[in-house]
């Protein structure tokens, strides 16, 4: 086909026709023919929106799931049915099982031991829920050469042998992994296109450039055929790079805070190289770090907060002041709302995952999924942002919920800019677009991914749903 018309379809609350040629939309208004070469799709006044984009995901670690045993809620809830998962999986070609999604409500805080007792026969590795973690049985401990590793990650016991538990070390871990075959994203794309994402940023921090390139590849065989923006590629990555740079990604851990000068330092590197910073922080010791840095190193527009899982009331017009937008996701709320009540203080309720304050504030706010370690549905968590209701019934600070227009539109600003105003569709503009079954104001009072009818990327059409 040389193009494409879309005829009848609600547009800003208008119905009209579109025609997209060249990976652009052409033209919009009634009475539109088809012109020969073209196909025409009947909207029925379904809403035409421009795509949807995840701010924050890890496009590996989402394949990667395929094939992984998941071993935490809902899908395993109790010491034998994780012992049950582990021993159903399949090795992979090299003998190792890798678990994910892993959970203390399950069976506990594990180290090597208490893996060993759920399967020790082969070295299975197992991912903490948070992403933060990985524990290793003994014999995969063994094989990684853990006794002899030198990552400040390697948790130790009194007598310095190690537990078995990394935090944070997945680059050191994947070095004394046996090489496994590059995951194709070609699912995971067109999970993203049945949803109606178009474009996507992974937030994988430091990433190599073998890494980099294989995702490079992935885009240029259009087995990813979102747009692409890197929040871990290497400074110095020139800006017409292809997958294009974005902010720099630094990492706030809880479990090993870096020095305020050396946060200072990169974050300034960072700006030198004309990157702004994304970082991330979950807890208000982090984000109190971080404000304090960007207050010594100076802010440069697009620097980014990730996550502001704890963010309280008295950072807000801070963060307003510097200048910084907020990528953040309340999805977690609906997924795992009932551990971040339990384990966060009465006190501090009013400061998780924190949406509209920053929005009443001026704050430009972007919503994610931050997949695979929360849910990658941008429709489900278009809901969470407006209930903010956790599994077990409880509502998250009501206070911080979002109309579902604003939750939708903090999925549809421009890749570069979070929380910018929502695109439009015109003339011109890049033909990434997702027709709902429905209109908008029907599709706003229960949204749902079931509702995505067609998604356009480039003028392509790459979901339709039978």
């Amino acid at each position: 086909m040389s193009g494409l018309l879309i005829r009848d379809a609600e547009v800003d609350g208008r119905r009209c026709s579109v025609r997209v040629r060249g990976g652009r939309v052409e033209e919009l208004g009634a009475g539109a023919v088809r012109a020969p070469g073209e196909e025409e799709i009947d909207a029925a006044g379904g809403a035409l929106l421009p795509g949807l984009t995840d701010h924050h995901l890890h496009l590996f670690a989402v394949a990667a799931v395929v094939s992984s045993v998941r071993c935490g809620p809902p899908d395993v809830r109790d010491r034998p049915a994780v012992r049950a998962a582990l021993h159903r999986a399949v090795p992979d070609p090299h003998g190792w099982v890798r678990g994910i999604g892993y959970d203390e409500r399950v069976a506990g805080s594990l180290d090597a031991t208490g893996l060993d007792a759920l399967r020790a026969d082969v070295p299975v590795r197992m991912q903490h829920r948070s992403g933060a973690l990985w524990v290793l049985n003994s014999l995969a401990g063994e094989r990684a050469g853990l006794a002899h590793g030198h990552h400040p990650g390697i948790e130790r016991d009194d007598t310095g042998r190690p537990t078995g538990r990394l935090w944070r070390a997945d680059d050191w871990l994947r070095e004394r992994l046996p090489e496994a075959p590059t995951p194709s994203l070609a699912e995971v794309g067109r999970r993203l296109a049945g949803y109606g994402i178009t474009a996507v940023t992974d937030a994988t921090p430091r990433l190599t450039p073998d890494s980099v390139g294989r995702l490079a590849e992935e885009v240029r065989s259009g087995r990813l055929p979102q747009r692409l923006l890197l929040l871990g590629a290497p400074l110095g990555t020139p800006p017409t790079a292809r997958p294009e740079p974005g902010p720099w990604k630094i990492v706030l851990a809880d479990s090993g805070l870096p020095d305020f000068t050396a946060l200072v330092e990169e974050i300034g590197a960072a700006h030198r190289w004309g990157r702004p910073v994304a970082v991330h922080t979950v807890t208000a010791v982090s984000l109190a770090l971080l404000l304090a840095a960007l207050e010594e190193a100076g802010v440069l527009p697009g620097d980014r907060v990730e996550h502001a899982a704890v963010v309280p009331a008295e950072a807000v017009p801070v963060v307003r002041r510097l200048g910084l937008s907020v990528v953040t996701q309340p999805g977690f709320l609906a997924d795992r709302g009932d551990d971040f009540l339990d384990a966060t203080p009465p006190h501090e309720h009013a400061d998780l995952y924190r949406c509209a304050s920053f929005l009443r504030a001026g704050v430009p706010v972007a919503l994610s999924s931050d997949a695979p370690y929360g849910p990658l549905d941008p429709w489900s968590v278009v809901r969470a942002a407006t209930t903010r209701r956790v599994p077990g019934g409880r509502t998250a600070n009501p206070a911080e919920r979002l109309t579902t227009a604003e939750a939708l539109a903090a999925y549809l600003a421009p890749p570069h800019s979070p929380g910018a105003r929502p695109l439009r569709l015109a003339p011109g503009v890049a033909a990434d677009l997702v027709l709902l079954a429905v209109p908008l104001a029907e599709a706003l009072s229960d949204p749902s991914a079931d509702l995505v009818r067609l998604t356009v990327i480039g003028g392509r059409v790459r979901y339709r749903r039978s």
